[in-house]
C-alpha cells in the first residue's frame, strides 16, 4: 500500500485536480456557485426591504402628521363653519329686523306725508276762507290777495304734480283780483271812524264868541286924579259888556243842550252809516250819508274853526272815492280745494 502511494505523491497537482474534478458532481458545483449569488441577492433584497420599511415608516409618520393636521384643519373649519353659520343667522335676523324697521319707517313716512298733506290742505282751505271773507265782508282786495298768495305758496311747497290743476284755478282767481280796481276800503273806514270820534270836539256855530278886545289901553298918567282914573276903568268895563259881531249866517240855529247832544250823536250815526255803506259797496248810500254829514256840519258848526274845515275837506275827499265797484268772486278756488280733499279722502279709504 505504501509502495503504491509513494508513486502517487510524485503526481502533478494538475492531474490531482483533474481527478478530483472528475470525482465532484455537477449539481454540487451549481450549488456552490448559486449559494453566493443567492446570499448576495438576499442581502440586497433585505437591504432594499429595510430601506422600504424605513421609507414606509417615514411616509406613515408624515401621513399620520398630515392626517392630524388635516383633522385639526377640519375641526377648525367645522368650528369656523359653525361660527359663520352663527354670524349668518345673526346677520339674517338683523337683516330681517332692519327690513321690518324700514317697512315701519316707510309706513310712518307715508302716514306723516298724508298727515302733512292733509294739514297743508286744511291750511289752504282756511286761507281761502279768509280771502273770501275779506273780499265779501270788508271788500279788502289786498288782504284777500295776500291770503291767496300764501295759499299758493303752501301748495307749491308740497311739490305734488296732482296739485297743478288746483294751483291753476288759484292762479286764475288771483289774476282776477289783480285786475280789479283797487279801493282802499280799510283806509276809508279808518278815516270815517276817526271823523266820528272827533265829532264831540267840533265847535257849534252858536257857541262862537267875538274875540276879546285888545288889552292895550292908553296909559293913564300917574299924576291924573284918582277919580278920573276910576271913571276911565269903569268905562272900559262897561264897553266889554256889549259886543257887536257881524255874522255871515244870520240864521244860526240856537240849540238847547239836549238838542246839541242829539245833533252830535246823529252826525256820528251818519258817519257810521257811511262806513257800513262802504263795506257793503253801496255807493249811493255812502254818498248820501256823506252829503248829509257835510250839510249838518255846514249848518250847525263853526265853519271858521280849523277842525271843522279839516273835517269838511276830508268828507269831500271821501265823497270822491268810487266804492260801488263789483268785485270778482273767488269761490272757484275754495270749491276746487274742497273737491280735491273729498276725492283724496275717498281714495284713501
Amino acid at each position: 500500500m505504501s509502495a503504491e502511494k509513494q508513486p502517487g505523491k510524485t503526481e502533478k497537482p494538475r492531474e490531482v485536480r483533474k481527478r478530483l474534478a472528475l470525482r465532484i458532481p455537477p449539481l454540487l458545483i451549481f450549488v456552490i456557485i448559486l449559494v453566493p449569488i443567492i446570499a448576495l441577492q438576499w442581502y440586497d433584497t433585505r437591504s432594499q426591504i429595510g430601506g422600504l420599511q424605513h421609507e414606509l415608516a417615514k411616509r406613515l409618520a408624515e401621513a399620520d402628521a398630515s392626517g392630524k393636521e388635516s383633522r385639526n384643519i377640519v375641526v377648525e373649519a367645522a368650528e369656523a363653519g359653525r361660527r359663520t353659520e352663527t354670524k349668518l343667522g345673526l346677520l339674517e335676523s338683523r337683516l330681517a329686523e332692519s327690513q321690518n324697521q324700514q317697512l315701519a319707517l316707510e309706513a310712518l313716512y307715508q302716514e306723516l306725508t298724508r298727515n302733512r298733506d292733509e294739514a297743508t290742505l286744511e291750511e289752504v282751505e282756511q286761507l281761502l276762507l279768509i280771502a273770501n271773507q275779506q273780499l265779501q265782508l270788508a271788500s279788502n282786495v289786498k288782504a284777500a290777495l295776500i291770503a291767496m298768495q300764501e295759499a299758493d305758496a303752501r301748495l307749491q311747497r308740497l311739490d305734488r304734480p296732482q296739485l297743478s290743476s288746483l294751483r291753476k284755478v288759484l292762479s286764475t282767481d288771483m289774476d282776477l283780483l289783480k285786475a280789479a280796481p283797487y279801493v282802499d276800503t280799510v283806509g276809508v273806514s279808518i278815516r270815517l271812524d276817526n271823523l266820528a270820534a272827533s265829532v264831540d270836539a267840533l265847535p257849534l256855530a252858536m257857541e262862537l264868541r267875538p274875540p276879546e278886545p285888545g288889552t292895550s289901553q292908553p296909559r293913564i298918567p300917574v299924576t291924573e286924579n284918582m277919580w278920573l282914573r276910576f271913571l276911565h276903568e269903569a268905562w272900559e268895563d262897561i264897553k266889554r259888556l256889549v259886543r257887536i259881531q257881524h255874522m255871515d249866517k244870520p240864521d244860526i240855529a240856537l240849540l238847547s243842550p239836549s238838542q246839541a247832544y242829539f245833533l252830535r250823536e246823529n252826525l256820528k250815526l251818519r258817519l257810521l252809516s257811511a262806513r257800513h255803506a262802504l263795506l257793503a259797496r253801496d255807493g249811493t248810500s255812502f254818498k248820501a250819508d256823506i252829503d248829509a254829514s257835510m250839510d249838518w256840519i255846514g249848518r250847525y258848526y263853526d265853519n271858521s274853526s280849523r277842525s271843522v274845515v279839516n273835517m269838511l275837506e276830508t268828507l269831500r275827499q271821501l265823497r270822491e272815492s268810487e266804492i260801488g265797484i263789483e268785485l270778482p268772486r273767488i269761490s272757484a278756488s275754495l270749491d276746487a280745494v274742497r273737491n280735491y280733499r273729498l276725492a283724496r279722502d275717498r281714495g284713501n279709504r
